[in-house]
């Protein structure tokens, strides 16, 4: 069934067009805002797996080179793997949809997301879980809150909806949300040093357009929607469980060791399950999962007792070591009760930056990389190691985000800085421990960061109208609790926040209090980080690159080039050091040390310099005439050293004195009007050398 809603946006229209294009997908919807069009379909397979008991959901967001008029750069000149934007807006679709499905509903669901027409006047993230929420509903899927999504920005009191590219780049800060027509399911931020209340009233604006956007999305509902069975022979099984095995389950869950714990968990499960056929087990898992998590819930709602015993707002203990690797430019090992990140930093030159072939036609330069990594061992577990997963690509995104506006510009730092966190110990927001970690290994390694940043991971248990909202959550809190809320941020606000939830959305009550609560937490860390190192250490290490700068006109920029390369590639192959020259004239030296860098210095300047009155240039002979010398004191500069100038001895033969490719020292005595130099020689045989070049 065909049909078409149109949503005002701040003076733009959104359109979405149902079953128009893609008609045998189960849901789809074609989007179409400014001259933006996104495609979303939605899918799943008709019968269910044997014994699956959760969602295998399934969502990919396509930036199609296309769709900005371009052709796909490298040898096979089509699109392959995701980018790292496509990866993240595929999460950032996947986060608000997962939790608003039927319960029970287990069937491999799939949605994709095209990019068919891109126009950067406009953002269009938001398009895609906008599109994910229209396909849903239209399609036989269960399925049935319609979902809005925003973007809103923020810069000088003034509030932008879905900015544009050009002007996200200026904005102080950048909030994406989304809810149903009531609450927020998903939101994440991210900017410079914001408050609380500039935050939540960019929620309250992001709401506004959020509840407009799905009460345009009732007409869409599809009436035929699959119906879900309920389990009653599951709750049966759970009810028993709970009865017989209540008491070792609440005492495995209140051990304090994390790997005792899991070994009691085991020991009751295989209790429980011995002599039973192999579709009873999967059964019996999946129900004692829920056992666990009731008795986990009612404890700490009606007992107020965490499963580490720690008060609601109590952070587990911290410890810190620096520099423990010697030969690193920068390291730290940050540790949070089971949480452990070992964090580095590497300087790099203007070389090692990322180039990024963004979609809207900019080549930039990222020179400040942040990479998480989540080695299995880091919980105990065997598996391959692999690239980033989309875990670890999302995660690391979130520290790099909270940390960026605090990074020093090439300006004052010249350096790239790529930032590694491996998670060594993982029980609970290792991404904030990243960011704790790497703020730290900044701090060790000299990069004089604007100010330090610490993060914490909040968490919530909610049944009606009761909730406990909990500080620095463990990772059974986690996996049993119903909210991940990451705040990130500086003595004097706010850089990054990302929330995901697992019920069907949060009041702005329980927002504003997870906040709140954030904030004191991080501070409580931040205090504990200056008291290890207040400031960034004042030297570099041993071992790090000496990077000097130094300006050049910009038509001597070919000089030092030379020709095909030939310049800089000898002034590189020399000193082993790494040039590079931008269009306006900045060069940068990255060498092993600052005498090194200064003698490349020195050499530029010879090649690249104007010829001055009065100082003295080791010039090489380049032509000899009977009337004298013509002497080259620097690339494609060569004046005359008569034959007058040379000595204050008198010279019978000039070609038996001297040999072409000769070095000599000269002082320019003076320059006419058009650059023609007067040489000489003589004079420097009976003074100092004060002025030598």
């Amino acid at each position: 069934m065909q049909k078409t809603i149109q949503i005002e946006i701040d003076g733009s229209t959104l359109k979405i067009d149902i079953h128009r294009w893609a008609r045998q997908s189960n849901g789809s919807a074609l989007l179409t805002y400014k001259d933006n069009m996104v495609l979303v379909t939605a899918n799943m397979r008709e019968e269910a797996k044997a014994a699956q008991d959760f969602l295998p959901l399934m969502v990919d967001f396509r930036e199609n080179t296309y769709s900005a008029g371009k052709i796909p750069g490298g040898f096979f000149k089509r699109e392959g793997k995701p980018s790292e934007k496509e990866v993240l807006l595929s999460r950032l679709i996947d986060r608000p949809i997962r939790p608003l499905f039927a319960d029970n509903y287990n069937h491999d669901t799939q949605v994709i997301a095209m990019l068919l027409s891109a126009d950067f006047s406009i953002d269009y993230d938001s398009m895609g879980i906008i599109g994910a929420s229209a396909a849903l509903i239209s399609s036989t899927i269960p399925f049935s809150t319609p979902l809005g999504a925003v973007k809103i920005g923020w810069k000088n009191n003034e509030y932008f909806i879905n900015p544009g590219q050009d002007v996200l780049k200026e904005l102080e800060m950048v909030l994406q949300v989304a809810g149903t027509e009531q609450e927020v399911v998903m939101l994440e931020a991210a900017g410079n040093e914001f408050s609380d209340e500039i935050f939540m009233e960019g929620l309250r604006r992001a709401k506004e357009v959020i509840a407009k956007i799905c009460q345009a999305q009732k007409e869409l509902l599809n009436p035929d929607k699959m119906v879900v069975a309920s389990k009653p022979e599951a709750a049966a099984l759970v009810d028993d469980l709970r009865d017989k095995f209540s008491a070792q389950i609440r005492d495995a869950i209140f051990t304090q060791d994390r790997v005792l714990r899991r070994l009691k968990i085991k020991a009751i499960q295989e209790e429980i399950m011995q002599g039973k056929e192999e579709e009873e087990i999967v059964r019996i898992k999946g129900a004692f999962e829920k056992v666990e998590a009731q008795i986990f819930r009612q404890t700490l709602l009606q007992g107020k007792k965490r499963t580490d015993n720690r008060a609601f707002d109590e952070i587990r203990a911290i410890s810190i070591e620096l520099g423990i690797l010697p030969r690193v430019h920068g390291s730290a090992v940050f540790t949070r009760g089971e949480t452990q990140s070992l964090s580095t930093v590497t300087l790099g030159s203007e070389d090692d930056a990322q180039r990024l072939d963004n979609l809207n036609g900019d080549e930039t330069k990222k020179k400040f990389l942040l990479h998480y990594n989540f080695p299995p061992f880091s919980v105990g577990e065997v598996s391959f190691l692999r690239g980033a997963g989309r875990r670890e690509i999302g995660h690391g995104n979130l520290a790099e985000k909270s940390l960026s506006k605090v990074i020093p510009d090439s300006e004052n730092f010249p350096y790239t800085i790529r930032v590694v966190s491996d998670i060594l110990e993982s029980n609970g927001s290792s991404s904030m421990a990243t960011v704790c970690g790497a703020t730290l290994a900044l701090m060790n390694a000299g990069v004089p960061i604007k100010a330090p940043v610490a993060g914490i991971a909040m968490g919530l248990v909610k049944e009606g109208d009761q909730f406990a909202v909990l500080t620095d959550i463990a990772g059974y809190e986690d996996h049993f609790g119903d909210m991940d809320f990451k705040v990130a941020g500086t003595e004097k606000g706010i850089t990054a926040i990302q929330l995901d939830i697992k019920i069907k959305g949060l009041t702005d009550e329980i927002i504003r209090r997870a906040i709140e609560d954030a904030r004191k937490a991080y501070l409580f860390i931040l205090a504990k980080m200056k008291s290890v190192i207040a400031v960034p250490s004042e030297k570099l290490s041993e071992y790090a690159p000496v990077i000097l700068t130094m300006m050049i006109p910009v038509d001597k920029i070919r000089d030092l080039i030379g020709p095909g390369g030939k310049n800089i590639k000898e002034l590189v192959a020399t000193y082993s050091v790494k040039i590079n020259a931008e269009d306006d004239g900045k060069v940068s030296i990255a060498a092993a040390n600052r005498e090194l860098g200064e003698k490349v210095i020195a050499r530029i300047e010879a090649m690249t310099g104007s010829p001055e009155v009065n100082k003295i240039y080791n010039g090489k002979i380049n032509r000899i005439e009977d009337y004298g010398l013509f002497v080259e004191i620097m690339p494609g500069v060569t004046g005359l050293l008569h034959v007058s100038e040379i000595s204050n001895q008198r010279i019978r033969d000039v070609r038996q004195e001297y040999k072409l490719g000769q070095m000599i020292e000269v002082k320019v005595l003076a320059l006419d009007r058009d650059n023609k130099m007067k040489l000489s020689h003589k004079v420097l045989e009976n003074q100092p050398r004060d002025g030598e070049n």
